[in-house]
């Protein structure tokens, strides 16, 4: 992976949820507050119209890399204080200091973007054309959002499929902390191609079942070498 300077801003003190998923910019998820420090920095943020930090947690550590969560709707609030919200995606941020003064988890980080590079027009053109042709002949992915604006930005184009269902959180991290927006598009590309293949060979065999047939050996061991992948 190439190495890429990304610019610093100043340090801001936000709220900080971890999660074992990832949030992408631009993405939208709806969360389950229960927890009662939870229950409290949220409604914290909707009062004073802020949003918070999602950070990944893998059962064992957090992520230093997350990205902002503004809430856009309270979905349904019950007697006890639990809340279902939707949010979306903001800024990704980068922990420099973990704080412990509230009941819940808050950072200090700082802000970045994508770094500037002198990638080849061309060599973006051909991502996007290359990940909107994948979309297209795929009547299988049918939760792509279908407005990125009519000038494909190859940014918002790859934390779209990012967001997709197929990616672990895992694959979405990396794909969160890359700062090259080419390497970015091309990675999206890369395990958009396995999770279609693996959607046509997981309906071909469910077509065979169905039919009272049994899958052809050669399925099964393409199957096995898309989940090796």
């Amino acid at each position: 992976m190439k190495t890429v300077e990304v610019p610093m801003t100043e340090f801001v003190k936000i709220p900080l949820f971890p999660l074992g998923v990832v949030l992408l910019p631009g993405m939208h998820m709806p969360l389950h507050i229960f927890e009662e420090r939870y229950k409290q920095m949220i409604s914290e943020c909707l009062a004073q119209e802020r949003p918070f930090g999602i950070v990944l947690f893998d059962g064992g550590s957090i992520r230093s890399v997350g990205c902002m969560a503004r809430i856009t709707k309270v979905l349904k609030r019950y007697d006890d204080g639990r809340m279902d919200i939707m949010t979306r995606g903001g800024k990704r941020f980068v922990i420099r200091e973990m704080l412990q003064d509230r009941s819940y988890m808050e950072a200090r980080v700082f802000f970045f973007d994508d770094a500037l590079e002198d990638a080849p027009v061309r060599e973006l053109e051909q991502a996007v054309n290359a990940a909107l042709k994948l979309i297209e002949s795929s009547p299988d992915i049918d939760r792509f959002p279908s407005a990125l604006g009519e000038t494909v930005d190859p940014k918002s184009l790859a934390f779209a499929i990012a967001a997709m269902e197929g990616f672990t959180p895992a694959e979405r991290q990396g794909i969160l902390e890359m700062t090259s927006p080419l390497e970015r598009l091309e990675k999206c590309v890369q395990a958009l191609s396995r999770i279609v293949a693996r959607n046509r060979l997981t309906l071909e065999i469910r077509q065979l079942i169905s039919g009272n047939g049994h899958p052809t050996k050669s399925i099964l061991r393409e199957l096995e070498d898309q989940s090796k992948g």
